[in-house]
């Protein structure tokens, strides 16, 4: 599994970490190993707003449902459109290339004060 050095977790399970000006926020792998076989997921519109801490969408396994909060505000600017119709790949590979959503950020550096590092994290949940 790739992973990438600059990802920071939320307490909530969710990932953010910035590639080329945008910000990539996903499930941390430890959430979907909890969940299950992903089997169905909700994600926002193009242009929606979110402050950090909203809801932004949704993730069903065949175990529980799991609603996605924002770890940064921002703006989404795109939807990783595969996972609507084959959701189960984020049981293959959470980060990379199954990222949720692409935001554009203006408070990052505030909003992501409060998130951990990914080692750190993994240290926590395990």
């Amino acid at each position: 599994m790739t992973i990438n050095e600059n990802i920071l977790c939320s307490k909530s399970h969710e990932y953010v970490y910035e590639k080329d000006g945008s910000y990539y926020i996903g499930l941390t792998d430890f959430a979907i190993e909890q969940l299950g076989d992903i089997v169905f997921v909700e994600l926002p519109e193009i242009n929606s707003e979110y402050t950090k801490g909203e809801i932004f969408g949704t993730v069903e396994s065949v175990k529980a449902a799991s609603e996605l909060y924002m770890p940064v505000s921002g703006k989404v600017i795109e939807i990783n459109e595969q996972l609507i119709e084959k959701p189960e790949l984020l049981n293959e590979e959470p980060f990379e290339e199954m990222w949720l959503i692409k935001i554009e950020s203006e408070n990052y550096k505030e909003d992501s004060s409060d998130l951990i590092e990914y080692n750190k994290y993994k240290e926590e949940v395990e």
